[in-house]
């Protein structure tokens, strides 16, 4: 599972845009028949879970182009058993890797345990070089450029939002690129690290977080202290909760694999008490954790709602420009203090906080990570899910927009949150049930629709690919916690 993503790595070496909205519940496409499939034993239920999480996302392999460039189509009809001309972007690109990283660590977690009923043999090599084009292929996104930040002028190559026609040539400048992308990128970079111990993918993993965190708003207040918070993207001024939480986790696992190396240095950059860009060395596993702690600290006091759960960003910027100042014949992004914090609130937003939670907990055993987790895996669960008034003991969660997506992050919280709170358990079997009834009952030449519960809209039969993801690594999750 991901929380043990470096301490396993050291004993066997081993996006969301803020203009979303509420739409009515899809019609149910046919009669159903009640189905629940939680009688088996843990053993059987983790090879079910795998076994479904493998044949969904060889779907979602078999929707890509011909080419060998691997574009991933934005939606899917299984109607028609046709992909959009549409492509998805970098975020949804990113979401087929971890679909594809959720299922090749069940895989490895089952069969250790002897538990896999052949699967790692039938599958694993196979996913795993998926799983290597993927990445390969991801460069359809990757561009370059140079950028100003609080404390330097660098040039960078990042991923942007929109797929290019030539790999490395993607536009990156400005809003082109979000940090929240690369987050997740982050993620599954590390992910895949542990997967397959090629420190290539640590090595950009690391990159890319220090490209994330040259984001953070050193500048300081009138008491000397950091604004902080990473702005939406660099061409941005609004600090989201989507461009910060989802960081958090992934330094924890950095600092987790860093932290008997203490000759590992890297360099801290901050603004000094005269107000000046300054350096400062020091090892890298402090470095993260501590960045991972302040990134929590900020998003806690700035965008925690009375209700429990996590707003949307933090604005109140006026005109929200960004501007420069010149210091020593050098120029430097000035910080920019914001008012007004802003909903809605958004699951996934929760979701990167229980995670985050938990990997703090376990790296610091500080009991104020744990109260959090156990209030916040709650009240998310009371505010995102809703019991169904047809469908007796199962819960509505809101999939308009991307929320299917954003509800996969809150589940994954509540995977992380496990381990230290047994109520956990139910919330995330609330997903358990849905995933296996609209299996049941609407799975359509290998696809599920976007309503789990409703079933396919007769006047707009398709799926966002994306959610096709997020139910391979639900399932794939599930076996994990079922193993």
């Amino acid at each position: 599972m991901m929380r043990y993503l470096f301490l396993s790595f050291l004993g066997v070496l081993f996006l969301a845009f803020s203009t979303r909205c509420l739409a009515d519940k899809p019609s149910y496409s046919h009669e159903v028949e009640m189905g629940d499939d939680s009688s088996l034993e843990p053993a059987n239920e983790s090879v079910k879970s795998l076994e479904r999480a493998v044949s969904l996302l060889d779907k979602v392999f078999a929707s890509f182009p011909q080419d060998g460039n691997m574009a991933l189509a934005y939606t899917y009809n299984p109607f028609q058993e046709r992909a959009s001309e549409r492509i998805s972007s970098v975020w949804g690109y990113t979401s087929a890797i971890e679909s594809t990283n959720s299922v090749l660590k069940a895989l490895q977690a089952l069969n250790t345990k002897g538990k896999d009923a052949g699967l790692y043999q039938a599958h694993f090599d196979r996913l795993t070089k998926r799983l290597y084009e993927l990445y390969e292929n991801l460069n359809f996104y990757k561009g370059t450029f140079e950028h100003t930040s609080y404390t330097r002028t660098s040039t960078w190559s990042v991923y942007g939002v929109n797929r290019s026609s030539e790999k490395g040539g993607a536009q990156v400048a400005g809003i082109e690129n979000v940090y929240d992308d690369q987050q997740w990128l982050v993620i599954e970079l590390l992910n895949t690290f542990e997967i397959t111990g090629d420190e290539r993918f640590l090595n950009e993993a690391e990159y890319l977080a220090e490209y994330v965190l040259d984001g953070w708003d050193v500048t300081l207040d009138a008491q000397g202290n950091e604004l902080g918070g990473i702005p939406w993207g660099p061409g941005y001024v609004t600090k989201h909760s989507c461009s910060n939480g989802p960081m958090i986790s992934p330094l924890v696992w950095l600092h987790e694999y860093y932290k008997n190396k203490d000759s590992e240095k890297i360099s801290r950059y901050f603004i000094s008490d005269s107000g000046i860009p300054d350096s400062l060395e020091v090892t890298k596993r402090d470095y993260y954790l501590e960045f991972a702690k302040a990134i929590y600290d900020w998003q806690k006091e700035n965008l925690l709602r009375s209700d429990g759960v996590y707003d949307d960003m933090l604005g109140g910027c006026g005109e929200c420009k960004i501007t420069y100042r010149n210091i020593g014949g050098k120029k430097y992004r000035n910080g920019n203090k914001l008012t007004d914090r802003i909903g809605p609130a958004y699951s996934y937003n929760s979701g990167t906080m229980l995670s985050g939670a938990a990997d703090l907990y376990r790296a610091t055993n500080n009991a104020s990570y744990l109260k959090d987790l156990k209030k916040l895996s709650d009240v998310s669960f009371a505010y995102f899910a809703k019991e169904s008034s047809d469908l007796k003991g199962y819960y509505i969660f809101d999939i308009s927009g991307y929320n299917n997506w954003f509800n996969n992050v809150l589940f994954r919280g509540y995977v992380d949150a496990y381990p230290y709170y047994a109520n956990a358990k139910e919330y995330m079997e609330s997903f358990k049930k849905n995933l296996d009834f609209g299996y049941k009952n609407f799975l359509v030449n290998g696809v599920l629709p976007t309503d789990l519960l409703g079933g396919w809209q007769e006047d707009n039969p398709e799926v966002n690919l994306m959610f096709m993801c997020s139910y391979i690594a639900e399932y794939a999750n599930l076996a994990l916690v079922f193993n």
